[in-house]
C-alpha cells in the first residue's frame, strides 16, 4: 500500500489549495488506507491587501477540502501571502523547522522550486532547510508537487523545468480531490483557465496516461532515503 511507503506524510503549501491542486489525490489515497496526512498552510492573506472576509472564507474553505480529503490535522503558520519575500528567512526556516519536529513526517510533499510564484520558491527551500538529514529524525522521502497556474508559466530554459519521475495513482480518488477543490469556491474560474475543475481533472488524465493509468498526479523525487 502507499501508505506503507510513505508513512506520516506532512503536504507544506506556500498558500490555501495548493495543497488540493499538487496533491489532493495523494492525500486522499493516503488518507483512505488509514495514514497520518497533515497540511501546512504557509501564508494567508493580510489587510489591506487581502480582506479579512475573503480571508475568513479561504481558511472555511480549506477547513471544507481538508475534510473531504481526510486530512487528520490542518496548520496554518500565519506568515504573509505573497509577502514571504520580505519576511525574515530565519523566522520561516526555525518555524518550519518546529512544525517538521513536532508533526515528524516520513514524507514531506513540498512545492517545485521552479514555480513562477516566488512564495513557493522560498517555501521549497525553507522545507528543505526543515528537514535537513543531520538532524535525529527527519522525512525520508521528499517528493515536489505541480501547482497549476504556478508551476507550468516558469520561464522556459531559464527556470527548472518540473520533469515529473514519480507517479502516484489516484484514479479511485480523482473524485475526490475534485470535490475537495470545488469547496475552494472563492478559487475556482471557468474554462479555460487553469484553475478550473475541467482542466484540474484533465491534468490527471494526462498525467496517468503517461504511466498507462487513468489518473495520477506527478511529483519530482527530491530525496529518498532507504
Amino acid at each position: 500500500m502507499l501508505s506503507e511507503l510513505f508513512g506520516r506524510t506532512l503536504v507544506i503549501a506556500p498558500h490555501a489549495d495548493d495543497e488540493v491542486l499538487g496533491a489532493g489525490g495523494t492525500v486522499a489515497r493516503l488518507a483512505s488506507e488509514g495514514s497520518d496526512v497533515r497540511i501546512a498552510i504557509v501564508t494567508e492573506g493580510k489587510p489591506p491587501h487581502f480582506p479579512s472576509e475573503g480571508v475568513a472564507r479561504v481558511k472555511e474553505e480549506a477547513r471544507r477540502a481538508h475534510e473531504i480529503l481526510g486530512a487528520a490535522k490542518t496548520y496554518w503558520m500565519g506568515f504573509p501571502a505573497a509577502g514571504l519575500a520580505e519576511t525574515v528567512v530565519a523566522d520561516l526556516n526555525a518555524s518550519l523547522l518546529e512544525l517538521v519536529a513536532e508533526s515528524a513526517p516520513q514524507t514531506l510533499l513540498i512545492p517545485f522550486v521552479g514555480d513562477i510564484h516566488v512564495d513557493h520558491q522560498i517555501v521549497f527551500t525553507a522545507s528543505l532547510v526543515a528537514a535537513r538529514p543531520h538532524q535525529t529524525q527527519f522525512p525520508k522521502l521528499i517528493l515536489a508537487y505541480e501547482t497549476l497556474s504556478e508551476t507550468n508559466w516558469n520561464a522556459a530554459y531559464v527556470t527548472p523545468n518540473f520533469a515529473p519521475n514519480v507517479f502516484v495513482d489516484i484514479e479511485d480518488h480523482l473524485e475526490t480531490k475534485l470535490k475537495a477543490m470545488a469547496a475552494f469556491e472563492s478559487q475556482i474560474r471557468p474554462v479555460p483557465h487553469e484553475r478550473a475543475i475541467e482542466t484540474l481533472k484533465a491534468l490527471a488524465t494526462l498525467r496517468g496516461a503517461t504511466v498507462f493509468r487513468r489518473a495520477a498526479e506527478a511529483f519530482v523525487l527530491v530525496r529518498q532515503v532507504l
